[in-house]
């Protein structure tokens, strides 16, 4: 349901929330930080200064801040900055609920629950607990644990898939002009 780039963005908001930093702080420094790409990183906070969540500032002392208190920013704002609008996806769209089958009655449902949750949920929130407490075990780590950042080799598995990904869209493209 969240895209690495909202799990990044949400780390970055965690990032700067807990900072409180006044001056900008540049996406690279942060980047190092988090353990992220600092150009992927850079495109995330591009993102969420676009959707008014972060205030970009340019130059040489430039970089980004939260643009409104933690209270204000929503997971929903967050999601659909990095993912889009949450739309639902099921049958037609109808005025009347009742009229619609069963299916449709429960996707509406589940998209309801998904924006009220996300709208509920701010980063003032996360904010009260960004990591797990000491000596809590999980199966896989929390995603909004620092990590090291280490740039796919060029024999990596990731870069080999990434690099199939890409030949296969441009012979799609020559096979059908499109």
């Amino acid at each position: 349901m969240f895209t690495r780039t909202t799990v990044t963005a949400v780390r970055a908001l965690i990032y700067l929330g807990l900072s409180r930093a006044t001056d900008p702080v540049p996406p690279r420094r942060m980047a190092q930080e988090l353990g992220e790409s600092p150009s992927y990183f850079n495109k995330i906070t591009q993102l969420l200064a676009k959707a008014g969540i972060l205030r970009a500032h340019r130059g040489v002392s430039g970089g980004v801040l939260l643009n409104h208190s933690p209270e204000q920013i929503t997971l929903r704002a967050v999601v659909e900055a990095c993912q889009g609008t949450i739309l639902g996806d099921f049958c037609r769209e109808t005025s009347n609920l009742q009229t619609a089958c069963a299916f449709h009655r429960a996707g509406a449902e589940l998209h309801a629950a998904i924006i009220g949750v996300l709208s509920r949920w701010t980063l003032k929130d996360l904010l009260k607990k960004p990591l797990p407490s000491p000596g809590h075990i999980y199966e896989i780590s929390c995603w909004m644990e620092p990590r090291p950042w280490n740039p796919p080799s060029s024999n990596s598995p990731e870069k080999k898939s990434l690099k199939k990904e890409k030949n296969s869209k441009q012979t799609k493209v020559l096979r059908t002009g499109r």
